[in-house]
């Protein structure tokens, strides 16, 4: 699993969860020192980071497409990749809402789910760069996947409360509209860590 034929695909694994590592620090940075004349650099930012991922994608769709033998399954290196894909995708539409809505100020609760996320894509992180020796690390790999599980229901947590909370507290439809975008776009950030860490235990199950 660790030849150097193989290696290509799991070096692009571990680079596209690097770029989401580089976005989710950037939407961090964005929020700890928060001003809305920024955003549209910021954003631009962010963007060139999704694009940048997103040509390392399609470079290795490419390469798989004329590969006559893979390390894993095909459709598990196309899932898997889409799913590391999205952990970009989504931090990106977390900048672009604050952008597009022209979001003049922060809600408190923001930051403990953004802070949560680091940690979460951290782990993420953590478990893809393993995942090439999954036989020789099988319980380092499950640690990660624990972990990962564990952040992500802390993450529902947080949302539900944050939702209640927004429609307690706030009158103004479109700005509950607007709130209502940003939580749940932070939620689908969480979500994707755990079907990284879901797509690689099933890969690892059919491969043992």
């Amino acid at each position: 699993m660790s030849r150097k034929s193989d290696a290509y695909y799991f070096d692009t694994f571990v680079k596209c969860s690097e770029y989401a590592i580089k976005g989710v620090e950037l939407l961090d940075r964005t929020l700890d020192h928060y001003h809305p004349s920024r955003l549209h650099d910021l954003s631009n930012e962010m963007h060139g980071l999704e694009h940048e991922a997103d040509s390392l994608k399609h470079q290795m769709t490419e390469e798989l497409a004329k590969a006559f033998v893979t390390p894993i399954e095909r459709e598990d290196i196309v899932e898997l990749a889409h799913n590391i894909d999205n952990m970009v995708d989504n931090i990106e539409d977390v900048m672009m809402r604050l952008y597009c809505d022209d979001v003049t100020e922060i809600r408190e609760e923001v930051y403990p789910v953004v802070k949560l996320l680091i940690k979460n894509y951290q782990e993420t992180l953590e478990l893809v760069k393993i995942f090439a020796n999954f036989r020789k690390k099988s319980k380092e790999l499950r640690e990660h996947i624990i972990n990962i599980n564990s952040m992500e229901g802390e993450a529902d947590v947080m949302f539900i409360h944050n939702m209640r909370k927004l429609h307690k507290e706030v009158k103004d439809p479109l700005e509950i509209i607007v709130w209502r975008d940003i939580y749940t776009y932070l939620e689908k950030c969480h979500d994707d860590c755990e079907n990284v860490a879901a797509n690689i235990e099933m890969i690892v199950l059919k491969n043992s």
